[in-house]
């Protein structure tokens, strides 16, 4: 049993980089499958219509165009 990772012959390493590549594509597949079933009419943009402009001053006079 090697205690260091820089002591480690060729296959250790290999085993490490075999480990962590399935990691990732579990967590990656885990993020896809749970996001699929989102509603797609729950994701469309709301759109906002412009108001009239408004003017923000820092005094108290009213302004009258």
């Amino acid at each position: 049993m090697n205690h260091s990772f820089h002591s480690t012959d060729r296959a250790t390493h290999l085993k490490i980089v075999v480990v962590a590549l399935a990691a990732g594509i579990a967590v990656t597949a885990f993020g896809i499958a749970a996001r699929s079933n989102i509603d797609e009419s729950q994701t469309a943009a709301r759109v906002i219509k412009a108001g009239k402009p408004v003017i923000v001053t820092s005094s108290d006079n009213a302004l009258v165009h």
